[in-house]
């Protein structure tokens, strides 16, 4: 499965991942912070005042106006990214090979792969977990554009399979004392124990958290009608429905429901929350809805 071509990737290198809530880190890069620092890019100017140090007073515009500033400088830090990936069976939808172009799972590894080649090339510190029932799989942390192969590599031996407890991941994730930073969670959210959490775990060690939430089309309308057996693909548990026009409503109104409970519960805790059905260009999901929500710019 290859996940880029070269004008794609070119592409993805005009970007950078944006955090406003998590302070960078202290080793200087690509990126410019907020932070005001010691670098030798001028920012802005403050007032004086007792104990700066004189060898940033700027002279020129003391003798111009005989008033003492301050020079502001910006400086070049780096940013830990994080970005979760749900490897459960259930992302294996539809059923099938993982590179169909709805599958949750082949989405999801394109989405991550593209964010991780923005990341590398602004030298962010990036690291990508596959969460698993049998266990997490990480790669990273590492920086520099010059690992994204290897990043592509590790996002293509990807293997759905089993039921991924969110909540236990993500609380696990948040012990384990990797630098916080901006941590994206790429799932369907189709936890039995959910995921709050997990998530409240997450920024209560000061992640600066985004939920990017996916669903296939015929998550979102199911194109079946009649008697059916339904199997979870999970669990092996199976239910035995009759889908018609009222069923199909319902159904409808209550993932709506679902929905808006999920963005409603992300406003409250100052969490990015971006909905996407697996037959939107991932290229407008990053190119357009996370500028929007402002993860990129």
């Amino acid at each position: 499965m290859k996940l880029f071509d070269e004008p794609t990737l070119r592409k993805l290198e005009q970007l950078t991942l944006v955090a406003e809530k998590v302070r960078v880190g202290v080793m200087k890069g690509d990126r410019r912070s907020r932070k005001r620092g010691t670098s030798i890019e001028f920012a802005d100017y403050r007032n004086y005042t007792k104990g700066d140090d004189l060898r940033r007073l700027d002279w020129n515009v003391y003798a111009r106006l005989e008033r003492p500033f301050i020079k502001l400088l910006e400086e070049e830090e780096d940013l830990a990214v994080h970005l979760l990936v749900d490897a459960s069976a259930s992302m294996n939808w539809p059923d099938g090979d993982s590179d169909q172009s709805t599958n949750k799972l082949g989405y999801a590894l394109r989405l991550a792969g593209a964010l991780g080649h923005i990341s590398l090339t602004g030298g962010d510190l990036l690291t990508v977990t596959l969460l698993r029932s049998g266990g997490d799989r990480h790669w990273g942390p590492h920086r520099n554009q010059q690992n994204s192969l290897r990043l592509l590599q590790f996002l293509e031996t990807a293997v759905p399979g089993g039921v991924t407890d969110l909540n236990l991941s993500l609380r696990n994730y948040a012990l384990y004392g990797r630098r916080p930073g901006l941590l994206l969670l790429i799932s369907d959210l189709l936890s039995p124990n959910g995921y709050q959490e997990g998530l409240n775990a997450l920024q209560a060690r000061g992640y600066e958290v985004g939920l990017i939430h996916l669903l296939s089309p015929d998550e979102v309308d199911p194109p079946v009608s009649g008697d059916l057996k339904l199997v979870d693909v999970e669990t092996g548990q199976d239910a035995e429905i009759t889908l018609d026009p009222t069923t199909l409503g319902q159904y409808r109104e209550r993932l709506h429901a679902w929905q808006t409970e999920i963005a409603a519960a992300c406003a409250g805790r100052g969490v990015h929350y971006i909905p996407i059905v697996t037959n939107q260009p991932w290229e407008r999901l990053v190119m357009q809805t996370l500028r929007v929500k402002g993860v990129v710019k």
